[in-house]
Formats: structure tokens, C-alpha cells, sequence
């Protein structure tokens, strides 16, 4: 022991072999911040609603509100009823309710994409040039009026021959229509369908460089998801995951990748009784989709489900337990966003949401409050949970199932704790709230 009782430390080594090591790994650092720089701490929506060109209208998002409720009053007017459809606890029965219905009625769509591909179609050039522009018109005009969802843009044609210079000249008139209107509105989002080799993904990058330079954009302004529907987006022919070498071809400016059901099933040959986003092989390319993106910023959405809400009640009842049970599962697996393809796909997207937050909601804020102030519990936390818990109650703010007061009565953190928490440091965790 040295003087005053304090430990003596001794090394054998020299600070000229710690700079060695280090200098040794300077380009594999580089190379980790540039790969992986983490989540970038943004809102995820949690559904995509697509709607086809033609269809899309300036109270689009508005009538899928009153469609989702309107199926609310005639199936299930109450929370009762909507609880025994779903099998709630009687606990959640009357939150989630009142939350789906203020849900529908303040911000029915979270991520809206005009449809110019399968949903679309081939049309006569005029006419899908004519659909481009209006949207264009219509985005700008329900920015300047808050009638838009938060998030929206277009899924244009793929990159393959056969369509590759329509897709390239509906996304160029889209894009030129926002900037002559006023310019890119920030919740402004692109969808890539059907990729299947890298270099599509940098041509998809080419493209956006170049319209960039035309409008004198800051470089990567524009970034866009990658929707992954066939069998070689996951494996290549030489058996490695191509999905990985997409986002690296994205360059840093994909922020998706997006499940595709039917297309990626068909692809495998699934017959159609059975194409569904919980069958085995959407769960595998799912899986490798999830491990390809980790820690690169680029967020996984699941797909969707083709069984529509319609008919007479018990029709409905059956469509929502399917839908919302399917919704359950991927939050599970952390797939925190999927496509919705009906209105009355609504009610259960956001009762699934809801239910999973708020039910976990208390040890979640109680587990988090305990690692902050480093007091005892029956689960020994690291810094990678406090991280998950974070993120946890993070989205389940930004989506409407939880509120801040009642979070920071729990955990004692404010939002901006909670993000600390969320995006920490690479190596370790961001100081913790006082």
C-alpha cells in the first residue's frame, strides 16, 4: 500500500505500444464509424400505407381516418367489444381504444407512399407523367396546409430494363414538382422496389447525385429505402447476403429496407394460400435483413398482410385478429414498421402498437429508473438494455401510446435523457441524467 492507504499501480508496458495498437486500428475505427454509425435517433413510422397514383388525393390521408372509423362504430363501438375481438386484458381494453379513436382522428397515416409501380401499373407515358406531377402539386399543397402524414413520397419503378427509364423519369418530374413548389419537404421519403443486385442500388445513388447537382442540393439530401422482394437481394450467387453489399452501395443514403410479402414469396415459389409475412421464408429473409442492417442506421419495415377488413362483422373480426396478431409478432422481433394496405387495417395496426407499449410500459420506465439511479431490482441491467429500454419508450412516445408526463413520473428522465440513453457513445453509454 502506498501513502494515505492508496492501492500502488503498477504497469509494464509503455504509452508507445498503446499509440502502436492504436495506430494499427486507425483505418478498422474509421471504417466502423463510417459502416455502422448507429440508429440516427429519428422518428420511424410504424405502418407505410400505399396508395396508387391515380388515386391519391389531397384528403387521402384524412378519408382513411374516417374509413378506419367509421369500421370502428359498425364492428366494434366500444371498448369492450374491440377488447374481446382482440383478446386485450381488461387493463388495456379502455387506453388503447381511446387512443386508436384520438389516433384516427389527429394522425390516421404515419408514412403515406403514392403507389407508380404494382399498384400503379403500365400506363400510357401522358398519363403516369400527368399522375407524377399532381402528386408532386398535392404533397407541397398539404405541407403548406398540415394535411399531409408525416412522412410520404412515391415507390417508383424498378431498376430493371423493361421499366427502368419510366421509373427514372416519374421520380424526376416528381422531384422537380416539389422543388418548384417550394422545395423537399422534410418527411420526404423514396421507395427502390424489386432489387436484386448492388449495382442498382448505385445507380438508385447516381440518380439522386445527380438531381442534387441540377437543384444545387446539399450532397445526400435525398436518401430512400430499399424494398426487398426477391430471393437474390438475400443471397447471391456466390452465397454471400447481398443485402449487405446494398447498403454499402447506398452509400449512406438508403434508411429502409422494406419487406415485400408476396412478390419475395412468389419469388420462392410459396403458393398463394400461404404467402404471409409469419411464413418460414419471409421470417429467414427478415431475419437477414435485420443482422445486414444492424448498427448501420438503416431501420427494417415487415410487409403486410393481403386479408382485408371488409364484409360482414365476423368477416372483419377474423381480418383483425389476423392483422393484429400479425403486427404483434413483428414488434416482438423488432420489426417496428409494416405496410398496411386497407383502411380498416388501422384500427388493429395501432391497437397492436399501442398494447405492446403500454404493457410493458411500467417495468420497462421501472428498470430504467433502477439502472439510473444503479439501485438493486431482480434484473441486472447493462448499458445495451438501458439502450433498449430507451429506445423502447421513445417510440412509444413518438407513435401516441405512451405520454411524456406520465414517462418522466416513472423514470424521473426527460426526452432528451431518454435519447441520450437511446444513442449512446459508440464503446459505452452517454453520461446519465442527474
Amino acid at each position: 500500500m502506498g501513502q494515505g492507504g492508496q492501492e500502488k499501480v503498477a504497469t509494464s508496458l509503455s504509452g508507445a505500444v498503446s499509440e502502436e495498437i492504436s495506430a494499427s486500428l486507425a483505418a478498422v475505427d474509421a471504417e466502423l464509424e463510417r459502416r455502422y454509425p448507429g440508429d440516427p435517433g429519428t422518428r420511424q413510422p410504424v405502418h407505410t400505407v400505399y396508395v396508387p397514383g391515380d388515386l391519391f388525393a389531397a384528403d387521402t390521408v384524412r378519408v382513411w381516418g374516417e374509413a378506419a372509423l367509421a369500421a370502428l362504430d359498425e364492428h366494434a363501438p366500444d371498448a369492450a367489444s374491440f377488447a374481446a375481438v382482440l383478446g386485450l386484458d381488461d387493463a388495456l381494453a379502455a387506453p388503447v381504444y381511446d387512443r386508436v379513436r384520438a389516433k384516427l382522428e389527429r394522425e390516421p397515416v404515419e408514412d403515406l407512399r403514392v403507389d407508380f409501380e404494382d399498384g400503379y401499373g403500365p400506363r400510357p407515358d401522358s398519363e403516369e407523367d400527368r399522375a407524377a406531377a399532381r402528386a408532386a402539386h398535392l404533397i407541397a399543397e398539404g405541407q403548406e396546409k398540415g394535411t399531409t402524414a408525416p412522412y410520404t413520397g412515391i415507390r417508383m419503378k424498378c431498376m430493371e430494363a423493361a421499366v427502368r427509364d419510366r421509373g427514372i423519369r416519374t421520380l424526376d418530374i416528381f422531384l422537380t414538382g416539389l422543388m418548384e413548389a417550394g422545395g423537399l419537404p422534410g418527411g420526404l421519403l423514396l421507395t427502390l422496389p424489386k432489387v436484386t443486385y448492388p449495382e442498382q442500388v448505385t445507380a438508385m445513388v447516381r440518380l439522386l447525385e445527380a438531381f442534387e447537382r441540377a437543384h444545387g442540393l446539399e450532397p445526400g439530401r435525398l436518401g430512400f429505402e430499399i424494398q426487398i422482394e426477391t430471393s437474390q437481394a438475400i443471397l447471391a450467387a456466390d452465397g454471400t447476403a447481398t443485402v449487405a453489399r446494398m447498403i454499402q452501395a447506398a452509400e449512406g443514403r438508403a434508411t429502409g429496407l422494406h419487406y415485400g410479402t408476396f412478390d419475395y414469396s412468389a419469388c420462392l415459389g410459396v403458393s398463394a394460400a400461404h404467402q404471409a409475412s409469419d411464413h418460414p421464408a419471409a421470417d429467414h429473409a427478415k431475419a437477414v435483413m435485420q443482422v445486414a442492417a444492424a448498427g448501420t442506421g438503416v431501420r427494417v419495415s415487415d410487409g403486410s398482410t393481403n386479408v382485408l377488413p371488409v364484409g360482414p362483422t365476423e368477416k372483419v373480426h377474423d381480418a383483425w385478429r389476423l392483422h393484429y396478431g400479425l403486427t404483434r409478432r413483428a414488434l416482438a422481433r423488432a420489426y417496428y414498421q409494416g405496410w398496411d394496405m386497407h383502411p380498416g387495417h388501422l384500427p388493429t395496426r395501432y391497437a397492436a402498437v399501442f398494447a405492446f407499449y403500454r404493457e410493458g410500459f411500467e417495468q420497462a420506465a421501472a428498470r430504467l429508473a433502477r439502472y439510473v439511479g444503479r439501485t438493486g431490482g431482480d434484473v441486472m441491467d447493462e448499458p445495451a438494455t438501458a439502450k433498449a429500454l430507451s429506445g423502447y419508450l421513445l417510440r412509444g412516445l413518438d407513435c401516441g401510446a405512451l405520454d411524456i408526463a406520465e414517462v418522466a413520473r416513472l423514470t424521473g428522465l426527460t426526452r432528451a435523457d431518454l435519447e441520450g440513453f437511446a444513442a449512446p457513445r459508440r464503446g459505452g453509454l452517454t453520461a446519465s441524467a442527474g
